[in-house]
């Protein structure tokens, strides 16, 4: 990993340099209450982002494609690798709680580009993770069914809590002097 001006270059699974933000622990602690505040205030409505991207009028990184379904980079990659996949038309399914039998073939062919595109992201080799938030508790923030494909480090488990398997030293003196800084201002 090089460093210039406050930015890193990361090799990924595909062999390709991408620029990582170095934003601070304390920023990135904040962005993650800003995206529970988003999945509490969101709304099922018809016309999404995703629905836009789908239909190619947002620009995105196109990763993979077929006739049912679309894999972009997700531009606030929680990890190196990170890639939301969407079917073209959600047919009502604005989450997986949504899915009737009608959806079974939809649901099986994401199943199966995701695995598809875990290979082409050579993600296989080391492992990664599928992940569907549902609702408000469960990080639901655009209500148009989408898989998260993740991976290209170690991922904690349960998700949700913090590994430290991937942090550097200074990294992890930084969140905790972060925690007791936050721990003395409540006081």
């Amino acid at each position: 990993d090089g460093k210039r001006d406050g930015e890193r270059y990361r090799g990924l699974g595909d062999g390709q340099k991408r620029q990582v933000s170095t934003q601070s622990t304390w920023d990135k602690m904040k962005k993650e209450k800003t995206e529970i505040e988003k999945a509490h205030e969101a709304k099922e409505e018809e016309d999404t982002i995703f629905a836009k991207i789908g239909r190619k009028e947002i620009p995105s990184t196109v990763v993979y494609e077929d006739e049912l379904c679309l894999a972009f980079r997700d531009i606030h990659p929680q990890a190196p690798t990170h890639i939301v996949l969407i079917p073209k038309k959600h047919q009502g399914l604005t989450k997986l709680s949504k899915a009737t039998e009608e959806h079974a073939a939809l649901l099986g062919h994401l199943m199966v580009a995701a695995s598809k595109i875990a290979k082409q992201e050579k993600l296989d080799v080391d492992g990664w993770r599928f992940v569907i938030n549902e609702g408000p508790n469960g990080g639901q923030s655009v209500y148009h069914l989408h898989i998260h494909i993740l991976g290209g480090r170690q991922l904690s488990w349960p998700p949700g809590s913090v590994s430290y398997t991937h942090l550097t030293l200074p990294t992890i003196l930084l969140v905790q002097i972060s925690v007791v800084a936050v721990s003395l201002n409540k006081n």
